[in-house]
């Protein structure tokens, strides 16, 4: 395949993106009005309850058996190692640019979380159908790389909706905490003061010289101590497990792919739902139709999101190169350590051309879209996140031409 073949193949699937996301930032505009602000936020909680999680399960479902599951053991790990070195790599961005508080968790969510769903779906079959194509006939490339990108994208969801969807939740309650924090003494001031009239209770109603024995001077103080300390160890204990909340930990999505992984691994349920002769194979098809809708809406929503962050988001520049260079660069050169150690140590099958691509392929893709969402659902960063999507995708057709150009090389 040559390199004009590759960067039109590579190119499409990031213009199809670009042109939906346009279309969602028109039909946001005043004067159209049919994605403003109150629809984006009704359309997002439809995509987090039903969209997304009937695109997961029913891609999880066709896709995954024993078979498939003893083949590609090592993708869950290559996709959970792109969320930790992201999750490094976006916590030193937040160091160099020290963001807002309630900013640092999109930050972190747009390095550790890539685009694993559409993007991969419209770029494997492109590159298969490619004359020249180092995977072998298209029909074959095209049915083994779209079960490798369902795995990759159902994976990916349980991650993104699990340790992503939970870090943008607990950074966008922090700004609400630190505005308690400051109003609290002000509170308690005003309080105290009508409570006694004196507005002041800083003396004691005895002298503690006067009337306390010398061992009781050296006690009490260090009472008082050991009551703070515990106080404020409880304090902390209660506040980690308020961030942990495993209530949001299993959203919608990451159900829908457990609900995904038992249909595909029983074999008595997997009988009766999957496949053209199945008696409740209507179950599926209506999932698998439900779901096609996720992909285009999350994108019209994105563009619609957009627009309100061109008309001003204060967004550091510093922040959108931090990330980029992430994504873009640094990321990938792990990816190429990673699973080239994994083919030496036998990890990933040597001869499986189009696996090892697909797993390089995971670390350049661009951030998820459904962050987007994520940042709709607590209304924090939605403009700075838009921005963010602008630039990494605009950016994404030439980093993804790039890049796929030296991962075929790298795997032929």
């Amino acid at each position: 395949m040559g390199a004009l073949d590759l960067f039109i193949a590579s190119s499409i699937p990031v213009l199809k993106v670009l042109l939906i996301t346009a279309l969602g930032s028109y039909l946001a505009l005043d004067h159209v009005n049919i994605l403003g602000e109150d629809a984006r936020k009704h359309i997002n909680n439809l995509v987090f309850y039903v969209f997304n999680p009937a695109l997961v399960a029913s891609n999880l479902a066709n896709t995954i058996t024993y078979e498939s599951m003893l083949k590609l053991w090592f993708m869950p790990f290559n996709v959970l190692i792109t969320f930790l070195v992201g999750s490094i790599l976006g916590w030193i961005v937040v160091q160099f640019t020290r963001p807002p508080s309630h900013f640092r968790g999109l930050i972190v969510g747009c390095c550790a979380a890539g685009n694993l769903g559409n993007m991969p779906l419209i770029i494997i079959p492109a590159v298969c159908k490619e004359k020249g194509s180092p995977f072998g006939s298209p029909d074959t490339c095209q049915t083994y790389g779209l079960a490798y990108v369902s795995l990759s994208m159902a994976v990916g969801a349980i991650y993104l909706w699990s340790y992503v969807y939970n870090i943008v939740r607990a950074s966008s309650t922090a700004i609400s905490r630190e505005s308690r924090t400051i109003d609290e003494p002000f509170g308690k001031s005003v309080a105290d003061g009508s409570i006694s009239g004196t507005g002041s209770c800083s003396e004691p109603l005895l002298s503690s010289k006067e009337f306390l024995t010398p061992a009781d001077q050296l006690a009490l103080p260090c009472t008082i101590s050991e009551v703070k300390g515990s106080y404020s160890m409880k304090q902390q204990v209660k506040l980690f497990f308020a961030k942990i909340n495993l209530k949001s930990m299993f959203a919608p999505s990451t159900i829908g792919a457990l609900a995904g992984f038992i249909i595909g691994l029983v074999p008595l349920i997997r009988k009766s739902m999957i496949g053209d002769s199945a008696p409740l194979r209507v179950i599926q098809d209506s999932a698998s139709l439900i779901g096609d809708g996720a992909i285009p809406t999350v994108t019209l929503v994105v563009g619609g999101n957009l627009l309100r962050g061109l008309r001003g988001s204060g967004i550091q520049k510093s922040i959108v190169f931090g990330i980029v260079v992430a994504r873009y660069v640094a990321l990938p050169l792990v990816g190429i350590v990673i699973v080239k150690g994994a083919v030496r140590f036998g990890f990933v099958c040597s001869d499986d051309l189009l696996y090892q691509f697909i797993l390089l392929l995971q670390f350049a893709m661009p951030p998820a879209m459904n962050i987007g969402t994520i940042t709709q659902l607590f209304g924090a960063g939605e403009s700075e996140c838009s921005v963010i999507m602008l630039w990494t995708y605009a950016l994404a057709s030439v980093s993804i031409t790039l890049w796929s150009t030296f991962f075929l090389w790298l795997v032929s």
